[in-house]
């Protein structure tokens, strides 16, 4: 299940920053150590777009522009996103079920000292540097999570909250109608891994917004945005003095080594919790 808040249109294209990401990462095309696009892609179409006085300050490489392309016409021909998003991936040759949270428009806002900035300005065009007073979810309240999340929920035998910034890229998905409802429902095992690791984010700006919605910048502060609808919390080596807090509270808490540097060491975390979940 993926947020779709962070979607927006640019250069007339329907981007899907973070679903991108999840198709890349599991068709092995992703580029790692950037975070985002394809691995080796080219620039081209971006630069000339400069050089048109086009503003080109998000860049998407001329590989990612194919995904893009055809993604926005699919939508435009009166696919919804999920099943533009199926297509998409099936091409790439990625089996997992990949869902968008919902296929209505949700999108981003972040109230700022210099004003309200959409999601991708504030975290690409002026990376993340901007003072902010307030996050936004426009459209939150009309929009439907898809049937197939809540059928997901309904259904799994684990459910993992990935280690993202639980203001922007979990918050979205959890604040969608009946979320949180279906998850403290669900007989699954239910997991949150934490994205702050000795009281900063290794990567984006999750520690200064915790702080600024009120939350600790910890990894306890994460667990207690989730504490209504988990069972495992899982904190890096580092936080191990947070795991007994954690368990006061009744909850069970895994330490483990939650840095992933390569994709091997996130296939390594990945197995590590799935075993330590099914041996109990």
């Amino acid at each position: 299940m993926v947020n779709t808040a962070d979607d927006e249109e640019f250069y007339g294209l329907h981007v899907s920053p973070d679903i991108d990401t999840v198709i890349y990462t599991l068709a092995g095309i992703g580029d790692w150590e950037r975070g985002w696009g394809v691995k080796d892609d080219t620039f081209n179409c971006n630069e000339m777009l400069g050089k048109l006085g086009v503003e080109n300050w998000f860049k998407i490489g001329d590989r990612d522009l194919a995904i893009n392309l055809v993604r926005t016409a699919l939508i435009r021909n009166g696919y919804p996103l999920s099943q533009a998003i199926d297509v998409i991936k099936k091409a790439l040759n990625v089996r997992a079920e990949i869902l968008p949270m919902s296929n209505d428009p949700v999108r981003t806002l972040v109230e700022t000292e210099e004003g309200i900035l959409r999601f991708q300005e504030y975290f690409v065009k002026h990376g993340y540097r901007v003072e902010i007073t307030g996050i936004r979810l426009e459209g939150l309240e009309k929009a439907r999570p898809l049937p197939e999340v809540l059928d997901a929920i309904r259904e799994s035998d684990i459910i993992a909250i990935a280690p993202s910034n639980p203001i922007v890229s979990i918050g979205p998905i959890l604040g969608l109608r009946g979320i949180r409802d279906e998850m403290r429902r669900s007989k699954a095992i239910k997991i949150a891994i934490s994205p702050i690791v000795g009281g900063r984010a290794l990567k984006g700006p999750a520690d200064r917004m915790l702080q600024k919605m009120g939350v600790e910048p910890s990894a306890f502060g994460v667990y207690t945005l989730y504490r209504d609808i988990i069972d495992v919390m899982v904190v890096d080596l580092s936080d191990r003095d947070l795991a007994e807090r954690i368990r006061s509270e009744g909850k069970d808490c895994l330490v483990l080594d939650t840095l992933m540097r390569t994709r091997e060491d996130s296939r390594r975390l990945a197995h590590e919790i799935l075993t330590l979940l099914r041996r109990d």
